[in-house]
């Protein structure tokens, strides 16, 4: 079992930043791929972003190419998505997720899931 608690969120204006942070716990975290999703009220829980469980390989949603990064401290057992240039249409709420070594786009292949922390950017 891995458990994930995701933390970071807030309340921010269009342009700002934020990181948020996936503290992994349980046996072996450190060999499973971690990935981003988020959800909008709505709307389906969509791919932000992914890493690979050596940090070698990532993935990234077209919507948010060149303005979000993935990282992992595999020591820290957490993963990482920075989000830079924040707008109003990435407000949801963001989910981590993880699965066992190598990344994946769909919610379908991810194992574990974490609660979610909520991301609003205002105009």
């Amino acid at each position: 079992q891995v458990q994930l608690v995701e933390s970071g969120g807030g309340l921010v204006q269009g342009g700002d930043f934020l990181r948020l942070s996936c503290a992994a716990s349980g046996r072996t975290a450190g060999d499973y791929a971690m990935a981003w999703f988020r959800q909008a009220p709505r709307k389906e829980r969509d791919f932000v972003a992914a890493i690979s469980w050596s940090g070698g390989s990532t993935r990234y949603a077209d919507s948010v190419k060149g303005r979000f990064t993935i990282s992992r401290d595999n020591a820290k057992n957490t993963a990482y998505l920075q989000m830079n240039s924040l707008k109003p249409e990435d407000t949801a709420v963001y989910y981590c997720a993880a699965r066992k070594y190598t990344v994946a786009v769909v919610t379908t292949a991810y194992d574990y899931w974490g609660q979610g922390t909520q991301v609003t950017v205002s105009s």
